[in-house]
Order: structure tokens, then C-alpha cells, then sequence
């Protein structure tokens, strides 16, 4: 054992692995999920979704092998021993709960979000009702609101600051809680004249475990607003109201369910997939049986019908409230396979798991607040929140947090999630559907979220700085099955790539910024090169094609990334979802003004005229990267073709040449493409890429040095320079001289350099005898040595400058092997 674990241990090991269970955390990952170590992945998003074992699956597939589940609404054998294993979940689920059958009924639903919406339609909305939820919940509980605010209900959402309760509601001391409201909502003008009715009913909400900071809320809260809302909404006009509980325990049911014996919880919303992995799909609603009976339902289907009338208006409901509630036919294998899950957490006991996992958060964010640059500067800032007497005990297994520059700077949360994951570490970035918990911790106002949506950031996009403030966050979350070597590994990563130390290489993240070179005498000489070869990519992200000769127009090389390909949804199609459109292939003759295309899926070669009034399928505008484009459409018979290449129907679009709607505007979205002042067909961020193939030979040198420190010499892959889809490689003097260039000349045609090329995973796809497959290089050698602010750069984009705008059409031509002419000054 090394001495950070022994370290670890000393101060964590009554707590972590299990020392009591009946398997230590070794044996569990030995067991039952050898495939985390045999894949080299470190998983650390168990809030967005935990593992299953591979133990349960097993148990589910022996289960299904040899027993016979039919639909439940029948009277068969085989329909009647599938309703008492449904029954048997159900009190699983109660059980787990703590929550008596006589006061609570298990409702199975698609999952937690439809619990979440089941309460939102069912509830009893008036317009003296109001909808109050805390900050911190997650979208699908906000999404409560448009119910609420529809119904002419109003809503508003509290911020829960401290708590002070010296043995709870039931220990029959005074217990206090601070709750600032935000602005009340309402969608219709009409104000209340009298305060709302005493019986109207209104509904709270509130996460057990905040999935954005792992803040754990005290159930207390359920207890205290049903029985003192006078007191704590004292002045609101919604202080007098009947108050129902609801419980988002998606996240905090898996170390942490709420004892429903002790609080006064009406629903509690259950995510299994959270809980044990599998099966995904499943949820269920918890609910208390005199907060069921106020719901009403609307739509009717299958097995929620006593008997109905198809030729008038006849419905008699189910008097039962599961049956009153699940439309149609439940997921009668998935909640059979439920008891599998439950039989592995029941065996090691929430709490131990909570304390396992409470130890690895611990430890996690003792090391992150213990990081400093070489300036001392921290690197991490956590998420989380210090009102200590709200929380329970035990801390959640949740870690959120950003990180510094040694200048005070922040690293983008795109950047560490890129990184991670060639570093086999799974975690999740953004604000993770969680909204009002993202703007509380980061400090966003309003006006700093309307900024950011209208300068283009919406959810799950790459824009995580926007004027100089982060728009999310890095989240890293433990499971169950977690260990300390997970903890380490995520650590050592975080030091090795963001931490600023005095030995770091001199080299490791910086670029070249001269084409001056020094030869082994140490003379200045200056350096020779050549273009070596011309690649034209006529439709995005196909094969392209090598010339010697091509000529240029006003978008660089003439017809280059033309056309792309568009799915039925409306997606643009790219290798990195759609990885066999490296097969499709392409050459363009434009002697006979035709483009051909070959897939080897297809037998018949496909001819393309590239005659402008030769489109048949019409014309219409579409936006690509927040830029307007008029397309061209072609027949059926041509999608037909395309969508076989691929495999997905898709359709093949042409910008159009005539209208020049590939123009940059002005309105576009910051930060989507570096060049805005030229035009540009379908490429995405510059009209040509270029590569020197000395960079690319020093890149494999690294590469096999890699390999051999390894002990795998003579095994390494060689990259070869069209990996990364180059129109342009260049050969002579010395690797990454290219960095340096501020414009070139080639032949008599000049060319604005741009700046680096920012990498992608894309050059991670391998093709070889017609499968793709995926690994972490050549981008994981490239960021540990050629990282800068967020961006892995090899190679530079480049504009081309005409010269004479009246010409430009019958401008220049590129030929292979003319001298290059450089300049960095």
C-alpha cells in the first residue's frame, strides 16, 4: 500500500469501503464491476446516472431465462404471478421509504421526471393557490410551475438560509427556518382581492439532495411548513393555505432516503437508474394516500378504466389509487428486475453507503481546496453551501467546482471535460439541468444569463466563459461502487493538467511564435518550403480528394465543403455522430462539371451535375453555427443514395453560390468562428487548414516515445498527415514553425493565417478495412504539449486575400510544389 492511501485510510477508514458489509469495496469491484478496470475508465457521474453490477444483470437474466412475465391486466397464471411481483416492488419501494402501506402507495411511472409532471397535472390548482419550490431544484421540477401558473396559480421560489430546530417538530421544541422569497409569479393580470382561501391548496418543493452542490436539505423542512407556514410565510398572502410536500429524491434516494415514518412528505419522486443502474425508463411516485385523493385525472386509458363507453360520454375509474394512475400497460420486466437492484443496496445499507461515498467527497474536496499554482494562487473553487445546520450529518456525494489560472483567470469546463475524458475520466460539466442552484453559486444575475443566451449559449454547449465568468461547472459524483483509486486518479489528473508548477517542461504548453530557425551551429537560417499536396472535401466531413492543381474562389478552394448532409431532424451531419461518412468518397472533374461519389455500400456510382440550374428539388434558408445560409435541394433519388451511404436517412444540401448567404454577418454569435470577415461555404471555421508535415513527423516521434516509456515499442500507430482532414500540407524546416506565420504566399497568392487550429475527438477516429474505431490519440499526446486556454492546437487556418475583388472570380490556381513565402514579423 502507498502512503496516500495509507494516509487516506488513517483518517477514513471506519468510514470508507464497507469494513462492516459483506463485501469489502475491493471485492465489490472485483466482482461486480471488473469492467471499469478492464476499460481503464475512472466513472464519475454517478448523479447523472450510477453503474449497474454486473452480479444484478446476471440475476436478471437468470430470472427472465426461467420464469414467464405476461401482462399484468389479464387473468392468466402467468398474468397473476406478474401482479404479485409487482405487488412485492411496490412494498419494496415503500419499504426502502420507510413509509407504511396503510399511509402511502408506490405509483410506477417512465421515470422520476414523469413522477414530477404526474403532480403537476394531478394537483388541485385554483387561482388563490401558489406553487413555492426552493432555488436548487432541478428543471423537471420548475417544469411544475407551468402547470401552477396556467391554472391562474401563483409561484415563487425561496431560498432556504438557515434552519434552527433543537430536536425537530416532533421533539416539541421550537424549530425555526429563514425562507427569502423571490418575486411572486403569475401569467394573469388579476390580483386577489381578499387573501387566498384558507383551503386552497399549495404546494412546496424541494430536492433531498441538491444535484448541482450535493447540498442535503433537512426533511424537517416537510414538518415545519405544514405545521408553522403562518409563522415562517408570516406577511405572504399564502401563509394561511393548506401546504403539500413534495420530495425530489432523484439524486438523494440513492444514500439517503427519506424516513416518510418521520415526516410529513406527500410525494416523493424515485429515480431506479439513479438508485442501481438498471433499468432505466422507471420512476415512481410515492404518495401519501389523503394527498392522492385531492389529485384529479384527466385522460383515461387501459387498466385505469373500471368500464367506458366508446358511443357516449361513460367513464368509470378504478377506485385504486396505483391502477387510478398507470396509463396502459407498466413496465411489468422492468419493475420485476427492480428487486435485483434493491437486493444488492439493501445488502450494504444506505448509511454505509452514504458514509463510503461521504468519505471519497470528503477527501475529494480536501485535496482540490488544498491545490496552488506555483504563485500560490488557488486553482479550485467549490460549489457548496455552509449552513451547516441545514444539512444532515452525513455530507452528500457530490462535488461541484471550477477552476483558476495562475493569473486569476478560469479554465473553461469544456476544457477539463475534454481533457478527462482522454484521460478515461467520466464527469459532467455545465449547470446539470439545474438552473437556479448554477446562477446562486456562480453568482449570475439575471442580466448575465440574458447575455449569455443572447450571445448563443444555450444548454450543452461549448461556451463556458462568456466575459470572463463561468456559465457552469465541473461535477464530479460518487456511487456505491466508487473507490479511493477512482478519488486519486481524478485528483492526479486535475494537478498534472491544470496546476502550475516551477518543474513543469518548459514546453509543455507552449507554441512556437518564430520562423526564424536555428541550424546545429546555432546560425540563424532561414527556412524552405513547399506545398506537398492539395485536398479538396467537396461535401462535409466526406472523403476528400488529392489534386496538383486547383483553383481558388471567393471561399477558398473552389467547391470545398459545398455541400453537407442534413437528417430528417434537421441535424448536420458530421463523423463525430456519424462516423461511416469517412466511406463515402468524392472526386470532382470540372472538365465534364460533374462530382462523383462512391460508398461501398452502394453499388451504383453516384454522378452529381454541378450546373447551378440543375436543381429540381428547390431552395430554402438554414442556420449552421448561428450563420444563415440559402441551400439547394436535390431529387429523392439522390437522399435515397446518401441516406444507404450512411446508414440514416439524411438529405444532401449545395450553398448556394449565387446569393452568398455563406457571407459571415455581423449578428452572428461570438466565439463560433474565428473568421468573420470572409466568405465561407459549409466549413466551420476557416477556408483553409493547414498542416507541416515536420510537425506531424515530431508529433509520432512523441508518440513512440510514449510507447516505448510503456514497454510497447514497435507497436505504435503513425499518423499520418490527412488524419486531420488538411487542405493544405506543407514540408520543410522545422516542426510548428507554422505557429509563427502572421500570412503567407503561395506561389503568387496570399493567404492571412488565422492562428491555430483548435482539435477535436474527430482525429481520434481510426478507419481501417472499413471500421471505425476510437482511441485517445494523437489528441492526448497533443494537449500535453500544445494546450493553450482551453484549446489543443496543430496546424493553422488561413484566408485567402484577394487581391484584385474585380478578378476574383477568375483568380488563382494552387499548384503542388510551389515555394511557400512566410511571414512572422
Amino acid at each position: 500500500m502507498d502512503a496516500d492511501k495509507a494516509e487516506f485510510l488513517k483518517e477514513f477508514g471506519s468510514e470508507y469501503g464497507y469494513p462492516n458489509g459483506p463485501k469489502s469495496i475491493d471485492e465489490i469491484r472485483a466482482t461486480e464491476f471488473n469492467r471499469l478496470d478492464q476499460k481503464g475508465i475512472v466513472y464519475l457521474d454517478h448523479a447523472g446516472a450510477t453503474l449497474y453490477s454486473e452480479l444484478q444483470m446476471e440475476a436478471i437474466f437468470k430470472d427472465f431465462s426461467s420464469n414467464i412475465y405476461a401482462n399484468p391486466h389479464s387473468q392468466s397464471d402467468s398474468s397473476s404471478a406478474t401482479s404479485d411481483i409487482i405487488r412485492e416492488v411496490r412494498q419494496q419501494v415503500l419499504d426502502y421509504c420507510n413509509a407504511s402501506a396503510k399511509e402511502y402507495k408506490c405509483i410506477f411511472t417512465s421515470g422520476a421526471t414523469a413522477a414530477l409532471k404526474l403532480v403537476g397535472e394531478a394537483f388541485p390548482w385554483s387561482s388563490e393557490s401558489c406553487f413555492m419550490y426552493t432555488m436548487e431544484n432541478h428543471n423537471s421540477v420548475l417544469g411544475i410551475r407551468e402547470y401552477a401558473l396556467s391554472k391562474g396559480a401563483a409561484a415563487f421560489a425561496v431560498d432556504v438560509e438557515d434552519i434552527v430546530n433543537g430536536g425537530g417538530v416532533s421533539g416539541g421544541q421550537e424549530a425555526r427556518v429563514k425562507l427569502s422569497p423571490h418575486a411572486i409569479q403569475r401569467r394573469n393580470e388579476e390580483i386577489l382581492e381578499e387573501e387566498p382561501n384558507r383551503n386552497a391548496y399549495n404546494l412546496f418543493a424541494f430536492p433531498s439532495e441538491c444535484n448541482f452542490s450535493g447540498l442535503r436539505f433537512s426533511l424537517d423542512l416537510a414538518n415545519l411548513i405544514k405545521e408553522n407556514s403562518e409563522r415562517i410565510l408570516e406577511g405572504s398572502p399564502f401563509c394561511k393555505g393548506r401546504w403539500i410536500v413534495l420530495v425530489d429524491a432523484a439524486k438523494g434516494c440513492s444514500t439517503c432516503p427519506p424516513d416518510l415514518s418521520k415526516y410529513a412528505v406527500d410525494f416523493v419522486a424515485i429515480s431506479f437508474y439513479k438508485l442501481f443502474g438498471y433499468p432505466t425508463g422507471l420512476g415512481a411516485l410515492v404518495v401519501q394516500n389523503d394527498a392522492a385523493r385531492l389529485m384529479t385525472k384527466t385522460y383515461f386509458s387501459g387498466g385505469t378504466v373500471a368500464a367506458s363507453f366508446a358511443d357516449i360520454d361513460f367513464v368509470r375509474r378504478r377506485e385504486g389509487i396505483e391502477e387510478l394512475f398507470e396509463d396502459g400497460t407498466i413496465s411489468f420486466l422492468s419493475i420485476a428486475s427492480i428487486r435485483h437492484g434493491f437486493k444488492i443496496i439493501n445488502s450494504l445499507t444506505p448509511s454505509m453507503m452514504s458514509r463510503h461515498t461521504a468519505a471519497l467527497t470528503i477527501y475529494v474536496k480536501k485535496m482540490l481546496l488544498g491545490l496552488r499554482h506555483e504563485n500560490e494562487a488557488n486553482v479550485c473553487i467549490i460549489y457548496e453551501s455552509h449552513t451547516s445546520k441545514l444539512v444532515c450529518h452525513e455530507s452528500g456525494s457530490i462535488v461541484s467546482f471550477n477552476l483558476k489560472r495562475p493569473d486569476g483567470s478560469w479554465f473553461g469546463y469544456s476544457e477539463v471535460e475534454k481533457l478527462a475524458s482522454l484521460s478515461g475520466i467520466q464527469l459532467r460539466t455545465g449547470c446539470f439541468c439545474n438552473p437556479g442552484a448554477c446562477a446562486k453559486y456562480l453568482g449570475l444575475s439575471h442580466m448575465d444569463l440574458l447575455s449569455n443566451l443572447e450571445g448563443g449559449h444555450v444548454c450543452w454547449d461549448d461556451n463556458d466563459i462568456i466575459q470572463g465568468k463561468p456559465t457552469g461547472a465541473v461535477r464530479v459524483s460518487f456511487g456505491y461502487m466508487s473507490t479511493y483509486e477512482d478519488a486519486k486518479k481524478f485528483i492526479d489528473f486535475i494537478t498534472s493538467s491544470f496546476v502550475s508548477m516551477p518543474n513543469k517542461s518548459e514546453n509543455r504548453n507552449t507554441l512556437r511564435t518564430k520562423s526564424i530557425l536555428l541550424s546545429n551551429e546555432g546560425h540563424e537560417r532561414n527556412a524552405g518550403y513547399y506545398l506537398k499536396s492539395i485536398t479538396v472535401y467537396p461535401i462535409k466531413s466526406c472523403t476528400g480528394f488529392s489534386v496538383e492543381s486547383w483553383p481558388l474562389s471567393s471561399a477558398g478552394l473552389q467547391h470545398d465543403r459545398e455541400w453537407l448532409l442534413k437528417s430528417v431532424t434537421g441535424e448536420i451531419l458530421t463523423q463525430k455522430k456519424v462516423p461511416d461518412m469517412c466511406s463515402v468518397s468524392t472526386y470532382i472533374d470540372l472538365n465534364k462539371g460533374i462530382m462523383f461519389v462512391e460508398s461501398p455500400r452502394c453499388r451504383a456510382k453516384l454522378e452529381i451535375n454541378l450546373k447551378t440550374d440543375s436543381y429540381p428539388g428547390g431552395m430554402e434558408e438554414i442556420e449552421l453555427r448561428a450563420q444563415r445560409y440559402e441551400v439547394q435541394y436535390y431529387e429523392n433519388d439522390v437522399d435515397l443514395w446518401f441516406s444507404h451511404a450512411v446508414g440514416l436517412p439524411c438529405s444532401l444540401l449545395r450553398c448556394s453560390s449565387s446569393q452568398n448567404y455563406s457571407s459571415l454577418n455581423k449578428d452572428r454569435s461570438r466565439n463560433l468562428c474565428r473568421d468573420v470577415e470572409c466568405t465561407l461555404n459549409f466549413a466551420n471555421e476557416a477556408q483553409f487548414l493547414l498542416i507541416s508535415e515536420e510537425s506531424v513527423s515530431d508529433l509520432n516521434n512523441r508518440l513512440s516515445l510514449i510507447d516505448a516509456q510503456k514497454g510497447t515499442h514497435g507497436t505504435s500507430v503513425q499518423i499520418n498527415p490527412m488524419r486531420f482532414r488538411p487542405n493544405l500540407v506543407v514540408y520543410g524546416g522545422e516542426p510548428y514553425a507554422e505557429d509563427g506565420w502572421l500570412n503567407i504566399k503561395i506561389g503568387n497568392t496570399n493567404f492571412m493565417s488565422l492562428g491555430g487550429c483548435n482539435r477535436c475527438q474527430m482525429i481520434n477516429l481510426v478507419h481501417q478495412a472499413g471500421l471505425v474505431q476510437r482511441s485517445n490519440e494523437p489528441l492526448a499526446t497533443l494537449a500535453s504539449y500544445r494546450r493553450v486556454k482551453g484549446k489543443i492546437l496543430f496546424g493553422i487556418l488561413l484566408r485567402y486575400e484577394i487581391q484584385d475583388k474585380l478578378g476574383m472570380q477568375t483568380g488563382s490556381w494552387l499548384r503542388v510544389g510551389e515555394e511557400i513565402h512566410p511571414n512572422s514579423e
